[in-house]
């Protein structure tokens, strides 16, 4: 009923940057907020950055001023920009959102809950 994909990602030197993207698709009567998590290996999944429908930010300290977050309502696509990266910044990166959709296909009723992308890696090299 909802999908949420995932592009950007790749391998990228120290200094570098990458841009990723995470859009929502389906029977969707709206889209809350939404974010960026990652994980790295043998960690666990840590925010990374989120930003709720009316555009208010938070940002994990560790990448405040050079993640900028941002979001096409209109799309109800979420962008991470990640610049001057570091090789600490290596990871899975999962997109997150909260969305309220249709659970028939006429539209009567309506259910919210948290869904996540598939995650891209994300590589930083030094």
């Amino acid at each position: 009923q909802v999908q949420l994909v995932e592009s950007g990602g790749g391998s990228v030197q120290a200094g570098g940057f990458v841009r990723l993207s995470c859009a929502v698709s389906g029977r969707i009567d709206r889209v809350g907020t939404m974010g960026w998590y990652r994980q790295a290996p043998g960690k666990q999944r840590e925010l990374v950055a989120t930003i709720t429908s009316g555009g208010s930010k938070n940002y994990a300290d560790s990448v405040e001023g050079r993640f900028p977050i941002s979001r096409d309502n209109a799309k109800n696509t979420v962008y991470l920009q990640m610049d001057s990266l570091k090789p600490e910044d290596t990871a899975v990166y999962y997109c997150y959102a909260d969305v309220t959709y249709y659970s028939d296909s006429f539209r009567n009723f309506r259910n919210t809950r948290g869904y996540w992308g598939q995650g891209t890696q994300v590589t930083v090299s030094s």
